[in-house]
């Protein structure tokens, strides 16, 4: 499935796998693609490369950052992002695990949350793409639906919900990329909750307009048209903002 991904993320990993080698031969015993890649909702120039890597052992700190900033140097964009884990991480519930070694627009950190959490584990057990090691349904990833959708919940209240406060009276609400950003986040949580999985960025526009009332169909077409191209649907950058505010306060309602 990899040789199906496009030639520069094909590349991406096959770069990335020479380079860990070589700095750390034998550290990287699976590597797994999830995300918008897994998901199928991949976009060149857009999104994200986000991955997981099965380490046979814990990783040297220095060595991630070699590995990385040396991968780095094949090209800025797109990031390559995501964390070192173990087999057994995986079997188990990330709530209960420490912070780790991870990667995020070309930073390592150690002890980190990013992206060692229930969507992470849902996504790679959902839909992972291996790109070396067995395949995703032999590593007996730990999931719990009814954990997540509580999560996704109080994502909803108590990040979304701040966030389309701040957005009222801050230059980001007016750019494209916070149009996009609130409309589909919020309404990606609305769809993963209502499909019992997790969803992509697409399908919650599609979700949304068949969801909510017509006059929000709009801005969800102009969300979904700065994430994957075409002309603008808005002269007006305040009345997008205010189209985006009025559609986010609708979706939290629930």
């Amino acid at each position: 499935m990899i040789n199906s991904l496009g030639q520069a993320v094909v590349s991406a990993c096959a770069t990335y796998l020479e380079i860990a080698d070589r700095h750390a031969p034998g550290l990287v015993e699976g590597l797994y693609l999830q995300g918008s890649i897994a998901l199928g909702d991949y976009r060149a120039g857009v999104s994200d490369i986000d991955f997981v890597a099965v380490t046979s052992s814990t990783p040297d700190p220095g060595r991630v950052r070699a590995i990385h900033e040396q991968l780095r140097r094949h090209g800025r964009k797109p990031f390559f992002d995501g964390l070192y884990v173990s087999r057994d991480e995986l079997r188990s519930d990330p709530a209960t695990l420490p912070g780790g070694i991870a990667v995020h627009e070309w930073r390592v950190k150690t002890a980190s949350p990013f992206e060692r959490n229930l969507v992470t584990w849902h996504v790679l057990a959902q839909a992972g793409v291996a790109v070396r090691g067995p395949a995703v349904g032999q590593l007996d990833i730990y999931t719990d639906w009814q954990a997540l959708a509580q999560a996704t919940r109080h994502n909803l209240d108590e990040f979304w919900a701040p966030w389309a406060t701040r957005a009222a009276r801050s230059p980001a609400g007016l750019t494209a990329w916070g149009t996009t950003w609130g409309v589909l986040g919020v309404a990606r949580l609305r769809h993963t909750l209502a499909a019992a999985r997790i969803t992509t960025k697409t399908e919650a526009a599609a979700y949304a307009t068949a969801t909510y009332d017509q006059r929000w169909h709009r801005i969800i077409q102009e969300a979904l048209r700065i994430r994957v191209g075409g002309p603008p649907v808005y002269r007006n950058p305040l009345r997008r903002r205010a189209d985006m505010l009025g559609f986010m306060r609708e979706a939290l309602r629930g």
